[in-house]
């Protein structure tokens, strides 16, 4: 299955595990930096199995062909969606994680594709710091 059908299997929601992290996880600064650095050393590209863009971590189950510099063979087992910069400068928040048809078959979970990679700053989804649902201000009323 090529990365279009799987793009629009997810759109479809054929098999797909989708959960929204409530509260949202947020990783601190150092960790942060750690997890970035070990992503990038761990790039599809180089013969790791993560894929990082600006908004989503990906996990597939091999390394890319890297003549090709496309995925060939390898299955995408999930992805992480991620905000770079909130809710301070240097932390990063999760907020979506999606877990493939062939993720779940592979015997994926939200829970484990989150750990491991947030292990690679020290951390688990559990463990993770969770951004402050404070409750809304009061309204503002003329008296």
């Amino acid at each position: 299955m090529d990365l279009l059908d799987q793009l629009v299997a997810e759109a479809q929601d054929e098999g797909v595990i989708t959960q929204v992290i409530r509260p949202a996880a947020v990783i601190p600064e150092e960790a942060a930096r750690s997890v970035l650095m070990q992503l990038a050393l761990r790039d599809v590209r180089i013969g790791g199995v993560w894929d990082v863009e600006p908004n989503v971590w990906r996990r597939f189950d091999q390394p890319w062909d890297t003549e090709a510099d496309d995925h060939g063979g390898s299955e995408l087992m999930g992805t992480i969606q991620i905000a770079y910069g909130v809710p301070t400068r240097y932390e990063i928040t999760l907020f979506r994680a999606t877990i493939t048809r062939e993720g779940a078959a592979a015997g994926w979970t939200v829970e484990a594709l989150c750990d491991e990679a947030l292990s690679l700053g020290g951390l688990t989804l559990a463990s993770c710091p969770r951004a402050d649902l404070a409750p809304p201000p009061r309204p503002f009323r003329m008296r």
